[in-house]
């Protein structure tokens, strides 16, 4: 790709020095990431001290060497070493795409992002600090996305015809989450992946898989950039994707909350959701692989919820008693393959909740987003054909969230609310040529548990705070195996702040 007029002057000055091949680069940069990545929210290794990390690539966007007060860029893929049973035994740690900006006095506006000053290495004297704080920064990698081609370890692409405006200001999305957001004006957004694994993300390769059908579900993909090297299966990996920002538009999360704020129905807008839940399941069932699952894939379904069950029983001990009584659900749905039926299996979303939809501003219409699952999941189990199911008891474990989070707080009539509402997205799911959750109990209730157990570790691990939502559904799950999605009772403990998205 080529650079910018700055960046080709930099690189030719007798005083730029080749900083990405620096041995002494990441060592000195252990002191300050060490301290500054478990902070972040994106971090997964919460509760584990780091004990070093290992470089795996480093491209300079902007030098970072240069005289004068221009900042630099620098990219990194790393990999965490920490204490403790490795998260990733494969590979001995989680891999995490880092972008850091490089100043010798950066303004005081940038006081919040600074890292640290390195006492030693290429970097000696100067401060690093997290790019996305900078807004300048964050244009740059806009300008990059533009010009299709390589850079470093870098490699950037843009679907053909796809128009990227220059010089749109940039904002950082500040909420929560497990990744990194930055808005460019009111057209795009670029969706940083943090944890990495080898291999395409299922957020760029569903969502270029649909652009090529009529669902109009889904924002395309404009550009994306991956490292410039494959996998062993040839793959390269994900880094980033740009996608149409969809203005005006708001989350389904933060509309449920505001319906239960005044106790206002919601039966309708969930009806429609689950008419575009349906439809980009067609969607996907008609322009990539599928499979019927029969006696063995189901007893393999089957054997993963429960490994995951007991792992996360010994991670979270308040789930230890409920968890007999919660692989039961799991013992039904080994069963249905004995009892020789199958189900349909395709790419679903893999994460879908309140959080990753986004209704048009007249109301009218429903989007899907951010479909890389759940980041705590293996990639490779991201990418497998699954039942649709699986989305359709995660939505309505989200009711189930907001019904328990909002100001209502799990009162009566907050959960006949989530009844009610639960009841209009299947409705509306079945019109739109889905299948009628109802026709299919076990996999719901095996499904919801699943959900639910995965719900109390990344809560007891990130948000400690809410584990009283999903516990209340484990222990209604325990107690009485009543259908997915049934609210739990009133009387649980005390709720968290609903300004949080659900996971």
């Amino acid at each position: 790709m080529p650079d910018t007029a700055p960046t080709r002057a930099a690189r030719n000055s007798p005083d730029h020095r080749p900083l990405v091949t620096a041995p002494d680069l990441l060592p000195s940069l252990v002191p300050l990431l060490a301290v500054w990545v478990p902070r972040q929210r994106w971090f997964a290794g919460k509760g584990r001290l780091i004990t070093g990390f290992t470089l795996l690539s480093a491209t300079e966007l902007l030098p970072c060497t240069g005289e004068g007060t221009t900042p630099g860029l620098l990219q990194l893929l790393v990999r965490a070493q920490q204490s403790g049973p490795p998260r990733r035994a494969a590979t001995g740690g989680d891999r995490y795409q880092l972008l850091l900006g490089v100043h010798p006095a950066p303004p005081p506006q940038l006081a919040p992002a600074v890292i640290g000053r390195p006492g030693g290495g290429p970097l000696r004297g100067r401060t690093v600090y997290d790019a996305l704080l900078d807004n300048r920064l964050c244009g740059l990698l806009l300008e990059r996305l533009r010009v299709p081609g390589r850079l470093g370890a870098l490699r950037f692409h843009r679907e053909p015809g796809v128009d990227i405006p220059s010089g749109l200001p940039a904002r950082p999305i500040a909420v929560e989450q497990s990744n990194s957001s930055i808005v460019y004006g009111e057209s795009f957004i670029l969706k940083l992946f943090r944890r990495i694994e080898p291999g395409v993300n299922p957020d760029l390769e569903l969502s270029r898989a649909l652009a090529g059908t009529p669902c109009v579900r889904v924002p395309a993909p404009a550009a994306w950039f991956e490292s410039a090297t494959t996998d062993e299966s040839g793959e390269a990996t994900t880094l980033g994707v740009l996608q149409p920002f969809l203005r005006g538009s708001a989350d389904g999360w933060q509309l449920a909350l505001n319906a239960l704020a005044v106790r206002a129905d919601f039966t309708g807008p969930a009806r429609a959701l689950g008419h575009a839940t349906a439809e980009v399941h067609t969607a996907l069932a008609q322009t990539l692989p599928t499979t019927e699952l029969r006696r063995p894939q189901l007893a393999e379904i089957a054997a993963r919820m429960r490994r995951r069950l007991a792992a996360t029983a010994r991670a979270v001990p308040v789930l230890q008693p409920y968890r007999a009584r919660l692989g039961t659900a799991f013992d039904a749905l080994a069963a249905v393959g004995r009892d020789g039926r199958s189900w349909a299996a395709q790419r679903i979303h893999g994460d879908l909740h309140l959080g990753q939809t986004l209704r048009s501003a007249d109301g009218g219409r429903w989007s899907l987003i951010d479909f890389e699952g759940e980041p705590a999941r293996p990639l490779a189990e991201r990418r497998r054909l699954q039942p649709t199911v699986r989305d359709v008891a995660a939505m309505l474990r989200s009711f189930d969230y907001a019904a328990r989070s909002g100001p209502a707080g799990g009162d009566p009539w907050a959960l006949d609310w989530a009844r009610r509402t639960r009841a209009a997205y299947c409705r509306g799911y079945a019109e739109a040529g889905g299948l009628d959750p109802h026709s299919a109990p076990e996999l719901m209730r095996a499904y919801e548990t699943d959900k639910a157990v995965y719900e109390v570790l990344y809560e007891a691990r990130h948000r400690p705070d809410w584990l009283s939502v999903p516990m209340a559904a484990i222990r209604r799950l325990a107690a009485d195996g009543e259908p997915a999605g049934h609210p739990p009772g009133p009387g649980s403990t005390p709720r968290p702040s609903p300004r949080r998205p659900h996971p």
